[in-house]
């Protein structure tokens, strides 16, 4: 049987969803065509499907975005088992106004002479597609779940199980 997929437009499904995840995992394509992913700070999503991120002006990630835009982010919080995949487009954003209004003095540990430093740039990527997963976290919900599976041999959907597939219009 195959599983049945919400589809939707509304991009603030996702970002509802990520608003408190502040790690991503971000995915770009390197020089040879390989994936390379590391961990990057979301700054503040917008509601409509944009997320920022602070980063070296001459760092791998962003040679790799100038040769291909195509990224991806991953999102998690085991705790609520919930994970978000989101592919997007990059690009690059040196804007003075835009930096010195996401800054926040935490980031002085990357960049230590502050917002005007010379070396920051953000990454701004719109969100072409995302899908997620959000399920009860509960411990009695997975226990219930796993003695139906067992007595019935077919699998358990718990109420409030979401999986949903997010291409904004």
């Amino acid at each position: 049987m195959a599983e049945q997929v919400a589809q939707s437009h509304d991009v603030t499904k996702l970002i509802e969803r990520i608003q408190d995840i502040k790690i991503a995992m971000l995915t770009t394509a390197d020089a040879e065509g390989g994936l390379h992913s590391r961990p990057m700070y979301t700054h503040k999503p917008e509601a409509d499907g944009i997320l920022w991120f602070f980063t070296e002006k001459d760092s791998a990630k962003i040679y790799e975005v100038r040769k291909d835009q195509h990224v991806n982010l991953g999102y998690s919080k085991p705790d609520d088992n919930l994970y978000v995949s989101i592919s997007g487009t990059a690009s690059i954003v040196t804007d003075q106004a835009k930096i010195k209004e996401l800054w926040s003095e935490g980031l002085r540990a990357w960049f230590p002479k502050g917002p005007e430093d010379p070396n920051i740039a953000l990454l701004k990527i719109s969100i072409d597609r995302g899908e997620y997963w959000d399920q009860p976290s509960s411990v009695l919900v997975r226990a219930f779940g796993y003695v139906k599976a067992v007595a019935t041999g077919e699998r358990y959907q718990p109420t409030g199980d979401e999986h949903a597939k997010v291409t904004p219009s």
